[in-house]
């Protein structure tokens, strides 16, 4: 497809954005790719997303066609909260990864989706399940799948732009000295330990808030309410060890195991609850997975 820019919404309006208003059922995300890959062109020539537009430049996109992947699909246990013909919600167990990778290659949640659910469609140019955000391995819990690419570009601009409520409970290790508070600041990618995240300074990373409340103390540990008000990469782990000081219980990345009061099975961190709009119906939808029994002892002194 191929137009020529006769006007602009803004003056100097980037070349994602113009791309965006032009072919609103693609992905923010798609279209980034469709750039990064040379498939969307300013005059001719490859361009960076934040390219200025002017009046009379020529723009080309090529999308090319959804191509088959080998990735089988496997018999593996998914617990499914909510299906419908846009979307699927489910409970994602702790220890699954979710997207093939070196190392990874099968056994993942995107090989369980492939054999569980019928209908999905291709997003991001592969035949794949649309997952529009992602849990860490070792974490637990809701996560939302789109089966169409209306339904996962308005998932994923819901995410963008704030617009769904995620509530985690996390156990950490020791007891934040108040019972609430907001943290915000920036994370990105640690200087030195590439595997992990860090709080920056200077502005540099991303920003990064979470909203927390301390539930239950149980063998000198605390139940942490987490709710994210932005979804970076290991955002509720650095915050709990970096600013809290009381990295979560079984984390194998930002805890000392030595130091560790109580002894677990695995990482701590739970997607309790998801809130959204349907993608398509705008109807409101809340989800809420159930907790693991490992939770348990920390629970049960919020009961009581």
């Amino acid at each position: 497809m191929d137009w020529t820019v006769t006007e602009t919404v803004e003056i100097g309006e980037r070349f994602d954005k113009h791309l965006a208003g032009r072919l609103p059922e693609m992905s923010r995300s798609r279209l980034q790719d469709l750039i990064k890959d040379g498939h969307a062109t300013l005059n001719g020539r490859p361009v960076k997303p934040g390219a200025t537009m002017r009046a009379g430049d020529a723009v080309s996109v090529t999308v090319p066609e959804v191509a088959a992947v080998e990735i089988k699909a496997q018999d593996i246990p998914l617990t499914i909260l909510y299906q419908d013909a846009d979307i699927v919600v489910l409970d994602k167990s702790s220890g699954l990864v979710v997207h093939p990778a070196e190392g990874n290659a099968d056994g993942t949640l995107v090989n369980a989706l492939l054999h569980h659910i019928a209908d999905l469609s291709g997003i991001g140019g592969e035949m794949r399940p649309g997952i529009v955000h992602r849990l860490d391995k070792d974490t637990s819990g809701c996560m939302v799948v789109a089966k169409n690419d209306t339904a996962h570009r308005r998932l994923t601009e819901a995410f963008s732009e704030r617009r769904l409520t995620k509530v985690y409970l996390a156990v950490v290790n020791g007891v934040p000295k108040n019972e609430s508070g907001r943290i915000q600041n920036f994370i990105g990618r640690h200087p030195v330990d590439r595997k992990r995240m860090s709080v920056l300074l200077d502005g540099a990373g991303k920003e990064a808030v979470t909203e927390w409340q301390r539930l239950a103390v149980d063998q000198g540990c605390a139940l942490i309410q987490c709710r994210l008000l932005t979804g970076r990469t290991h955002q509720i782990r650095v915050h709990m060890r970096e600013t809290l000081q009381c990295p979560i219980l079984g984390d194998p990345i930002y805890a000392q195991p030595a130091k560790q009061r109580v002894r677990v099975p695995r990482l701590m961190l739970h997607a309790w609850k998801l809130a959204f709009n349907h993608p398509i119906h705008d109807q409101p939808m809340a989800f809420e997975a159930k907790l693991p029994p490992e939770f348990e002892p920390w629970m049960k002194c919020v009961q009581s």
